[in-house]
């Protein structure tokens, strides 16, 4: 298969990777799953018999308001070339997303981001933080289900640990809900 086919080949399946993942996503603006996926990144490569797909190299990822950085995603896939798990790591990989409504950005940190089609899960492992606004989660591990929209989390264990664990007590989930302004008279 050429280089052009091949990369061709890619940009489609991560953009079903992405289509899925806003379509699914009860955060993303309604516009998101209608725009289109740009992907760039310093290496490519498709393995069609298996799947799998893998972005090597300063890896961007934009549909609509939807932004996602790392230094490496892969993507698999099965026969039927159905979406089952996306994996974006690196020094931190990124999240971003406007939801409808004029609401504040979403915005989510790992050292991994994980998202599960099948299982309708979003995961961010290892210094996580998922913010909106003042409202924060941060552990060493946030699962969102998507479908559900049910946030979970867990702090890392108390010997190990990673920076933002520590920062919220070694084995420990933070949370910070703000209340709502009051309303002007």
């Amino acid at each position: 298969m050429s280089e052009a086919a091949l990369n061709a080949n890619n940009l489609r399946w991560v953009g079903a990777v992405f289509l899925l993942a806003a379509a699914t996503s009860v955060w993303a603006l309604s516009t998101d799953s209608q725009q289109p996926v740009e992907i760039t990144a310093e290496f490519a490569e498709l393995v069609d018999e298996s799947g799998r797909t893998t972005y090597l190299g300063n890896v961007v990822v934009v549909q609509g308001s939807i932004r996602m950085t790392g230094d490496r995603l892969r993507a698999s896939f099965d026969v039927n070339r159905q979406l089952e798990d996306v994996f974006v790591d690196g020094k931190s990989a990124f999240f971003k997303q406007t939801p409808d409504g004029g609401k504040e950005d979403i915005e989510g940190y790992a050292l991994e981001i994980e998202y599960h089609a099948k299982k309708d899960q979003l995961v961010l492992i290892k210094d996580a933080r998922l913010t909106q606004g003042a409202r924060l989660f941060e552990g060493y591990r946030i699962n969102y289900d998507t479908k559900r929209s049910i946030i979970t989390g867990r702090g890392a264990p108390a010997t190990g640990g990673t920076d933002a664990a520590k920062n919220a007590a070694a084995g420990r989930i933070k949370v910070i809900i703000p209340p709502k302004p009051k309303a002007v008279p």
